[in-house]
Order: structure tokens, then C-alpha cells, then sequence
């Protein structure tokens, strides 16, 4: 199930961009992002309170507080950079480069995760990495 959830996530990812790119056109950036965070937040709080999920919030631990928070600064800061690349470059060119963010996951999991760096995730990281070299050169 998590394959079809994670599909499903690259659909949205893939209109994400698509969506943005049109409507960033004459916004400043970072207005644009506010906007969209706020969009999510509404959406993010409508699926905790659809599935009751906020009764869960007094069981969060102090080392998820601070890592969730950690999580939410990063996200910010990738969606602010990642608009303002949007505004001023193509499509086409920013997006592979963004996700780039899979080969640095992949590295930093197995840093910090202590995840298996396979045979296979080298290939896949190098493979990530050439295409990404080709789309944007």
C-alpha cells in the first residue's frame, strides 16, 4: 500500500510544479509560498479532525516535538527556495534538480538512519544523478 501512496505522491508532486509554475507568474515568490502553505495547513488540519486523529497530540513525545518542528523548518525552507527557483528558471530544469533530494535522502539515511547502501542504490544515486546532469545541460 505505501507504493501506491508514494505514486501517488509523485503524481501530485509532478501538478504541484506544473500548477505553480503557472501561477507564480507576476507573484512575488514568497508570497506565492505562503499562500500554498496555507492552502496545506487547512487541508493538513481537515484530514486530523476528518479522521480523529487530534486526540493523538497530548502522546507526542518531546523528541518528536522537536524533530517534527526541525521537519517543518526544512520543508519551509525547500518550498521557499524551491519557488523562487520555479520563478526564475524553467520547469523542465528545476524539477530535476529538486529531486536530487532522493540521492541526498538516500545518503543521509544511511548516515544518520544507519539504512543499507546497497549495489543497487549506488546505481540507483548515479542514475539519479546522470539524468538529472542531462536534463539540466
Amino acid at each position: 500500500m505505501w507504493f501506491v501512496f508514494a505514486l501517488l505522491s509523485a503524481l501530485f508532486a509532478a501538478a504541484t510544479s506544473i500548477l505553480a509554475k503557472v501561477g507564480i507568474e507576476g507573484v512575488d515568490s514568497n508570497l506565492a509560498t505562503a499562500l500554498r502553505t496555507a492552502v496545506v495547513l487547512v487541508m493538513a488540519w481537515g484530514m486530523v479532525f476528518l479522521t480523529n486523529a487530534q486526540t493523538g497530540l497530548g502522546k507526542i513525545s518531546g523528541k518528536s516535538w522537536l524533530f517534527l518542528i526541525l521537519s517543518g523548518l526544512a520543508t519551509g525552507a525547500s518550498w521557499l527556495c524551491y519557488y523562487r527557483a520555479l520563478q526564475i528558471g524553467e520547469a523542465s530544469k528545476v524539477v530535476p534538480v529538486d529531486k536530487l533530494s532522493v540521492v541526498i535522502t538516500l545518503v543521509l539515511a544511511f548516515l544518520f538512519l544507519h539504512e543499507k547502501f546497497t549495489a543497487k542504490s549506488l546505481l540507483g544515486c548515479v542514475l539519479i544523478g546522470a539524468g538529472t546532469l542531462v536534463m539540466v545541460l
